[in-house]
């Protein structure tokens, strides 16, 4: 991987460009950011760490959003935080324009990219990426699920007390309240989760899952979570450019799958070289089906909300 671009150079940009240098992931990381020495200053901050891990990465920063040209993957974390009370449809008004100009930006010049979305509400304004880009629907994903099943897996850590190594946990649907945690589909070094955790047990998980970030918000009150979703698009990014060919939980644009089209949701799919190489349909029990679609209605109508001037064909 020659070039990745972070267009967010916040507290989560940083987090994720600390680990995509400390691992060699790409040759250039190039952070952007909206403040004029900002996004140098990070740049710099860490490159000066590079003697003590022990990395060559290449790392700068600017200001403007032509340094996605060439990019091989661009991570959009731009845009304003939640603040306490608020929801991650809250924020959107204000972020789709962001998400909107820089998806644009990376259509005119980097059309062989990779867009990972992880501003919120990044539902919607993944399928909002993937409509200004112009790029094929598998090269534009969303963080979402891979953010909310490691949370979910710690907590069932918690309340197992079992090592966290051995978790696998899985989440689909919107990235919100509507998200739906899938007990079944996790387990401990192969179990399934129900061996060790009575329902009361992982009702409480599931709560914590659904508000993983709300919590996290109401106890800094002065920011956002930031270390975990940067750990998150790092594991992203790492299964494109290492072409892994891993199943994770992503914000991918439907066609049909799980009988919805026109939104973008999380679901599960293999990730490798060419992005999204497969979505992978679980069959869900009725109840689970039903909350998925009405995960669905609920982000599309957020996107009947959101008014941008169409971008590249």
């Amino acid at each position: 991987m020659n070039k990745i671009c972070l267009v967010g150079a916040g507290r989560v940009g940083e987090a994720a460009a600390q680990v995509l240098a400390k691992e060699e992931i790409c040759q250039e990381l190039v952070l952007v950011g909206v403040h004029e020495g900002a996004a140098q200053g990070a740049a710099l901050d860490l490159m000066e760490s590079a003697p003590l891990f022990a990395f060559d990465t290449q790392v700068r920063g600017g200001i403007s959003l032509d340094a996605v040209a060439g990019a091989d993957i661009v991570v959009i974390s731009a845009g304003m935080a939640r603040r306490p009370g608020m929801s991650r449809s809250d924020v959107l008004d204000a972020n789709a324009p962001i998400v909107a100009r820089a998806a644009q930006s990376v259509g005119a010049l980097a059309p062989h990219a990779l867009i990972v979305v992880v501003t919120n509400p990044v539902d919607v304004l993944t399928h909002l990426a993937w409509s200004q880009s112009g790029l094929p629907r598998a090269r534009v994903i969303g963080l979402s699920g891979t953010l909310d099943a490691a949370r979910m897996a710690g907590f069932i850590a918690a309340e197992s007390g079992l090592s966290v190594r051995d978790v696998r946990a899985l989440v689909i649907g919107g990235h919100g309240d509507t998200m739906i945690p899938l007990p079944r589909y996790s387990t401990i070094s192969g179990i399934p989760v129900g061996e060790f955790l009575n329902e009361a047990a992982m009702a409480r998980v599931v709560e914590r899952t659904r508000g993983g970030g709300a919590e996290i918000l109401a106890l800094k009150k002065t920011g956002s979570a930031y270390d975990a979703p940067g750990a998150a698009i790092a594991t992203m990014v790492d299964a494109v450019a290492r072409n892994r060919r891993r199943i994770l939980p992503c914000v991918c644009v439907l066609d049909g799958e799980y009988r919805e089209s026109g939104v973008a949701i999380g679901v599960p799919a293999v990730i490798g070289a060419g992005g999204v190489e497969r979505i992978i349909e679980l069959t869900l029990t009725p109840a689970e089906q039903q909350q998925f679609h009405r995960s669905a209605d609920a982000i599309r109508t957020d996107l009947a909300r959101v008014d941008i001037t169409p971008g590249p064909p």
